[in-house]
Formats: C-alpha cells, sequence, structure tokens
C-alpha cells in the first residue's frame, strides 16, 4: 500500500547525501511508492475552532530524491497540509539540540497519535533524551556523574583521574572535552559550561579505549540491525564521523549482544524504531540515540545490508497495527 509521508529535517539544500540517513530513508520510501514530503518543525501549528480537536498542520512541500551530489531533489510547491487527514507516516528527522523547541514540536506530533503514526515515537523522545535514557542501564555504563556542584566533579575527578566532560543534551560530538588527572581547568571549563547550558553537565571517567574506535550499533524495531567501529581523526579523541572521524567494519561483542538484548524490548515498547546506540571498548555503553539517528549509510556499506528497508518493514508493520486497531 502506497503511503504518503512527511518529513520533519532540516534543510535537504544542506545535507551531504553521501552519509545522510535521512536522505536514505526518503530514498527508500520513494522506491516503495510512497508519496514524500519534507517540512521544517518550524512551520508547525495547532488550530481550533473553539471547540472539538484541534487541526495540527505544517507548511510542506512534495519532494522527488536521487542519488546526484548537488542535484539531489526537486520539490513542488510549498503548501499548508492537514498532518492527520493529508499524511499516513511522519519522520522526526531534524538535528538536535533537544531544547524546548525540539520538545514543543514532539508534544504537538504525539496529538497525532492513533492518526498518523510518528517515527521515533515522539513522547518516547521526549521521555528518552540521549545521555538520560541511558541511565536506565547504568549496569552498562563507565563511571559516570551527573552534576552541576563543581565540588562534586572535583571529589568525582580525584577518583577517577582522566575525566571527559560533555553537554548533557549535546550532539555530534559539539563541546565533549577531556580533563587530565591533575584536574588543569576543571574549574574554567564549569564557568564555561555554567553559563552555556542551565542543566547539570555529564562526566565520565575517561576510556583510554576509545582511541581503538567507539562503536555505533543501529537497532531496529528492537532488533540488532548493524554496526560500524568509528575511530578519531589524528590529534583527536572524538570519534564522531561529523569530527572528522572515519569508519570501519565491525562486529558485536558478547557484552555488545548483551546490552542489546537487554534494551530491545523497551525499544520496542517505547515505539522507538530507528536507534543508535555507543559502545567504546567492546564493552561500556555511553549513549541511547533516539532523536534522529545517523549510521545506516555507512552499515549498509560495509555489510551489504538495507537498513532503510529494514526500517521501513518495521515502519509498515506499525502502520498496518495502527490502522487495523482504530475504529472504522
Amino acid at each position: 500500500m502506497s503511503l504518503r509521508v512527511a518529513v520533519q529535517m532540516d534543510p535537504l539544500e544542506t545535507i551531504k547525501i553521501a552519509g545522510d540517513s535521512s536522505f536514505a530513508l526518503m530514498l527508500a520510501a520513494q522506491e516503495r511508492g510512497h508519496e514524500v514530503f519534507k517540512y521544517d518543525a518550524k512551520s508547525l501549528s495547532w488550530e481550533s475552532g473553539g471547540g472539538g480537536e484541534g487541526r495540527i498542520t505544517a507548511h510542506a512541500s512534495p519532494v522527488s530524491v536521487k542519488r546526484v551530489e548537488g542535484d539531489h531533489f526537486e520539490a513542488g510547491e510549498l503548501r499548508r497540509i492537514d498532518l492527520a487527514e493529508d499524511i499516513d507516516v511522519i519522520l522526526m528527522r531534524q538535528d538536535p539540540p533537544f531544547h524546548l523547541g525540539y520538545i514543543s514540536a514532539a508534544f504537538l506530533l504525539d496529538r497525532l497519535k492513533g492518526r498518523t503514526l510518528v517515527i521515533n515515537d515522539p513522547r518516547e523522545v521526549v521521555n528518552a533524551p540521549e545521555k538520560m535514557f541511558v541511565l536506565d542501564f547504568a549496569r552498562f555504563m563507565p563511571p559516570t556523574l551527573i552534576a552541576r556542584n563543581l565540588e562534586d566533579v572535583r571529589a568525582f575527578q580525584q577518583k577517577h583521574g582522566d575525566i571527559v566532560v560533555k553537554p548533557l543534551h549535546g550532539n555530534g560530538g559539539k563541546a565533549i572535552f577531556r580533563i587530565g588527572a591533575d584536574g588543569m581547568n576543571l574549574s574554567a571549563l564549569f564557568e564555561v559550561f555554567d553559563k552555556t547550558w542551565p542543566e547539570p553537565h555529564m562526566v565520565q571517567k575517561f576510556l583510554p579505549e576509545v582511541s581503538e574506535g567507539d562503536k555505533r550499533i543501529v537497532l531496529i524495531d528492537g532488533e540488532f540491525a548493524g554496526a560500524i567501529n568509528r575511530k578519531p581523526a589524528k590529534g583527536e579523541f572524538r570519534s564522531n564521523l561529523a569530527q572528522g572521524g572515519y569508519a570501519e567494519a565491525a562486529t558485536l561483542t558478547d557484552r555488545e549482544r548483551e546490552i542489546c538484548e537487554a534494551m530491545g524490548p523497551e525499544l520496542k515498547r517505547r515505539g522507538l524504531v530507528f536507534v543508535g546506540i555507543d559502545v567504546i571498548g567492546g564493552e561500556w555503553l555511553t549513549e541511547i540515540n533516539v532523536t534522529s539517528p545517523t549510521g545506516i549509510v555507512a552499515i549498509d556499506k560495509f555489510n551489504g545490508s538495507d537498513s532503510a528497508a529494514a526500517i521501513w518493514d518495521a515502519i509498515e508493520r506499525r502502520h498496518d497495527a495502527m490502522v487495523s486497531d482504530t475504529p472504522a
């Protein structure tokens, strides 16, 4: 069955199609005969006439995509569409940061429940920010502190030596700092963090194993789908591809399989269909990425797999189940 698909995303003009997961999902949807639209989260609106349910709309363009760098899409006329009446599936794919604008858009989309399928489930995305949701699986994490009080951080640093400090709701490897065992510049760094972000910050024991890579593992509807090992560029300890890291083929360790099996049922229950988790040294879970996960293009390149098709299989199953449960 052909579906009408809307992708809530950042400007399509700026993406790098060679490795962009959103583009891969749009291309796969188009190949299945689905009609694809794109819109910016800033164009979302909710309106009521003073009685009954509100109407949720967005200013969207129909698009066709093709794997041609620099000429990768054509967009039709921008028009206002009703996300309940005109659309069957929404992919929430705008990049973080996970701020109030992001959260507000998710709460609006959550009001479509039972009428339009949103992937990942917007309410659960709000409930599962990457560096907070991971606390549910603390038994797999390295020594970690979430705090704003400098005395607490100093005590943690003195206990564990080298540490890493990062924003609690950061993304893409941005603003991640390593502090050496001497604690030099820790107070100055926290002055900057405290002025920049109102929330507490994440502090973790530095893992030397990161030099051998930070594995991105993708789960689709709670099932392991593939992995890549991301290695840092020369002179860096951050292995994010957005920070100059590079990818290589990877398989799972026994510990990583245990992690996937532990969280898989919970991801599926929450409607978190496309999830990327990060594991260092084959054993230390650091993040669970649910907002706009990436990595499937590199995984498919090394494994010969088709992760975008597998994601659409899962989406179509969920859509069929939703429709069958909806009263006529």
